[in-house]
């Protein structure tokens, strides 16, 4: 991966929620070629992945659970 912008989707949980979220961002990447994400978007998220472009996530944990009382 080559110094400078790419395009990647951050798949994160926010402090104040178990709702898994994702974000799509355009980052730099820094000489080692890691992703630099800003301080200010890490802050009140745990980060759980960076996936490199855009992603479309069919499913995530939780979408599919029912309260007890909608099966009966």
């Amino acid at each position: 991966m080559q110094q400078g912008l790419t395009q990647v989707t951050i798949i994160y949980y926010h402090d104040e929620s178990l709702e898994l979220l994702h974000e799509l961002m355009s980052l730099t990447i820094n000489e080692q070629g890691m992703v630099v994400i800003p301080e200010v978007f890490k802050e009140g998220k745990s980060i759980i992945a960076v996936c490199q472009g855009e992603i479309k996530i069919l499913n995530k944990m939780g979408d599919r659970i029912f309260s007890v009382g909608d099966i009966a």
